[in-house]
């Protein structure tokens, strides 16, 4: 007799995970070295994880690189982020193009140098046919802003109030035609969202890892897609009996 067809289980997910990359510089400090090196160790470790994520199935992936905020940091800090980030955006594209990731940068890329602005836009075009993962990486973001710029949009738009609903609202946010994320990962034990996709994580699952950014890797990952799968979503509903 033929054995009986079974009903194959649904992907589990996660298909979208969001990142706070955080701990760098502590990460740096602890180790008597300047903050440079720790931010050239998270750059590292944004590498691992994006292969780890493409390995997983993960189909988006949103990194958290730089925000508004980071502006304020003391200057020969700031120049030297931006030139790890000159350095990856001409390094990085070809692999990534290669590996089938399409890269997106959202955020207020009009605060950087033209040259750096110029690199994003041919990052963007050289892997805009990666079809495996969407990497996109917020710099010079901020979630409030992000929220205000897109409330102005929908009124540029001509949008009437009454017609405007939370799916034609977030047509109008940098993160567009993309799921919101399901689990969102901060290293270096903080617990907060640092004003990082605040409309997009209106339910995601948190998971908080005391791993400082530069030693997250493959396992860490693995762990926080675990414990993503225990849990029970119910998006406000009544738990199942």
């Amino acid at each position: 007799m033929t054995a009986p067809l079974r009903a194959q289980p649904l992907d589990p997910g996660p298909h979208h995970v969001a990142i706070v990359m955080d701990g760098n510089g502590r990460w740096a400090t602890a180790r008597g070295l300047p903050r440079a090196e720790g931010h050239r160790r998270g750059a590292q470790a944004a590498r691992r994880t994006v292969e780890a994520a493409a390995r997983e199935g993960i189909r988006w992936l949103t990194l958290f690189g730089f925000s508004s905020e980071n502006w304020g940091r003391p200057a020969e800090e700031v120049r030297d982020l931006m030139g790890l980030l000159r350095f990856y955006l001409r390094n990085e594209i070809n692999q990534l193009a290669r590996e089938g990731v399409a890269l997106r940068v959202i955020g207020e890329r009009s605060r950087f140098t033209p040259d750096i602005v110029a690199l994003i836009e041919e990052a963007e075009a050289a892997t805009s046919g990666g079809g495996r993962l969407t990497l996109s990486i917020a710099l010079s973001y901020g979630g409030r802003a992000e929220i205000v710029a897109a409330a102005r949009a929908a009124m540029r738009a001509g949008i009437r109030p009454e017609a405007l609903d939370e799916a034609t609202f977030a047509g109008f946010l940098s993160t567009a035609g993309q799921p919101d994320p399901d689990l969102l990962i901060r290293t270096s034990g903080e617990q907060r969202l640092s004003n990082f996709l605040l409309w997009q994580c209106a339910y995601s699952e948190l998971h908080f890892t005391p791993v400082l950014w530069p030693d997250f890797d493959a396992t860490h990952l693995a762990e926080a897609i675990a414990a993503y799968r225990g849990r029970d979503r119910r998006f406000g509903l009544r738990a199942s009996s």
